[in-house]
């Protein structure tokens, strides 16, 4: 089950034709535009690609976008009886377009987001928590996405208290209003940005991650770090310092988090210990940063790139 912001992310490819003669810029010559689930919704795809049954509880407007988000969804395999569809809201939509001359790789040159401010109607609040509630039952973990458009609610944690099942966090700015999850999986500017000091040492994240940890009331923190790898942070255990898997240098790191958190949550909910899920995490990382756009990993490609990589060593 996931909670959270579903995004649609938008990727417009074009070819540089020539200067514009009405300002300093350059003319693009459209080639396609690619609708993608972001968000939450990519998260959600990232389970459906590593086997799992998936249902999604979020929020879309009655627009284009939201319709192509619940349509790739729905074509995915992902249940999206609990999206509700609100003329309240419209879909939280980001606009990437990339430029590059014809028959060569694109860059990223600019991003347009259309948004609302957060989500703050009561009603459509406690829908979105009645649906949840609802859903649970069926749920063998639950995954809340928190991009900070509202969607994401402190309040779900408590319709899993006292249970076994793994409640895991990602939020890109309030991890320490989601108090009594199972783990979490900040990235290293998050991390610093909910200590409020930046690590020059590994003693010094070590310290910082522990304390946070015992406050936040969780089991495990999983801190992503780039082309430094991961570091879990576990109760009663050292931390696990895991290398970055493949090449150094990423292609696009554009929803990673999406897809290590997917992994982690999966391998929690099939009662992997910390430890072996942050493990399967960070091979699934390392797939996804090497792919353009948002996109996600499958049972087959982990399960390929764990079995080259033990024949290597």
């Amino acid at each position: 089950m996931i909670l959270g912001d579903a995004i649609a992310d938008k990727f417009l490819y074009g070819s540089i034709s020539r200067v514009s003669r009405e300002a300093p810029v350059f003319i693009l010559r459209h080639e396609q535009t690619e609708t993608l689930p972001g968000g939450a919704a990519n998260c959600a795809m990232n389970l459906v690609a590593l086997g799992a049954h998936v249902a999604l509880i979020a929020v879309t407007g009655p627009d284009d976008a939201g319709s192509e988000l619940r349509a790739k969804l729905e074509a995915a395999g992902v249940d999206v009886t609990g999206v509700i569809v609100s003329e309240k809201v419209q879909t939280t939509t980001k606009v990437r377009i990339l430029a590059g001359q014809a028959h060569s790789n694109k860059q990223q040159v600019i991003r347009i987001d259309y948004d609302d401010a957060p989500l703050n109607d009561p009603e459509l609040r406690a829908a979105i928590l009645d649906r949840l509630r609802n859903a649970l039952p069926n749920a063998s973990g639950l995954v809340i996405s928190d991009y900070n458009y509202g969607v994401a609610d402190p309040k779900a944690i408590d319709l899993m208290q006292n249970d076994e099942r793994p409640v895991l966090v990602d939020s890109r700015f309030r991890l320490a209003e989601f108090a009594g999850f199972t783990a979490a999986t900040p990235n290293e500017e998050e991390f610093e940005n909910l200590t409020g000091a930046q690590f020059t040492s590994p003693q010094q994240l070590e310290t910082a991650a522990s304390e946070l940890r015992k406050r936040l009331g969780s089991g495990a923190l999983l801190v992503t770090r780039g082309g430094q790898g991961m570091t879990l942070f576990e109760r009663d255990a050292k931390p696990l310092h895991l290398a970055a898997v493949g090449a150094q240098q990423p292609v696009d790191v554009t929803g990673a988090g999406d897809t290590v958190i997917a992994t982690f949550g999966l391998a929690l909910a099939a009662r992997a210990s910390f430890a072996d899920a942050a493990r399967l995490a960070n091979y699934a990382g390392g797939l996804v940063v090497m792919k353009r756009g948002t996109a996600s990993v499958s049972a087959a490609e982990l399960e390929h790139s764990i079995l080259t990589a033990e024949v290597d060593s």
